[in-house]
């Protein structure tokens, strides 16, 4: 019993740690976010300024299906994006991020998970 028992909550821990890659860049950012709106952008890490990034790239992307108000509102932009990637040297994000715009729109969806595979394990 004991047994079944530990086996059920390790699956459900290996389940919250498989979340898909649209909810975890959801969570992660909006805590990004409460972080940089309390002590400012300065305060952020270069991950959290990738990710904070990726999620306005994201955002635009599956709601407008484009990058033309990617800094609508000052949030991050493509280049921080970038510029990210290269500090942390995460090779997947820096040769996404430095596609011109039109052909990241074109390939977005066909990376999304390379690009999150890799800032899920920085």
């Amino acid at each position: 019993m004991w047994r079944r028992c530990w086996f059920s909550v390790a699956n459900q821990v290996h389940n919250l740690m498989q979340a898909d890659n649209e909810t975890w860049l959801l969570d992660a950012s909006e805590v990004i976010w409460k972080k940089a709106l309390e002590a400012g952008r300065g305060s952020l890490s270069p991950l959290e300024h990738l990710i904070s990034g990726l999620a306005v790239i994201d955002y635009c992307m599956r709601n407008a299906g484009d990058l033309a108000n990617i800094t609508d509102g000052g949030l991050p932009h493509l280049d921080d994006a970038r510029s990210a990637s290269v500090e942390l040297g995460l090779q997947q994000c820096i040769a996404a991020f430095s596609l011109p715009p039109q052909a990241l729109e074109q390939r977005y969806f066909d990376l999304f998970d390379a690009i999150m595979a890799e800032v899920r394990a920085a």
